[in-house]
């Protein structure tokens, strides 16, 4: 099972679309330079794809509505 779970991520974006690319955005953004937000302890995930989506949940990542 992934975590978190995107049921409650979803009540934070619009639309499972617009949050795929939030979540691909900021994976490369982290595969490329190797910034993460928080230390590596804090991430349940070890992928980039799961920290950026766990970056989401905990609100780290800034959504704008237009």
């Amino acid at each position: 099972m992934l975590f978190p779970s995107i049921d409650k991520i979803l009540n934070l974006v619009d639309s499972k679309y617009e949050l795929v690319h939030i979540v691909a955005k900021r994976s490369k953004e982290m595969a490329k330079n190797g910034h993460y937000q928080l230390p590596d302890e804090e991430y349940d995930s070890v992928k980039p794809i799961g920290r950026a989506l766990e970056e989401v949940e905990k609100g780290l990542i800034v959504i704008k509505k237009d």
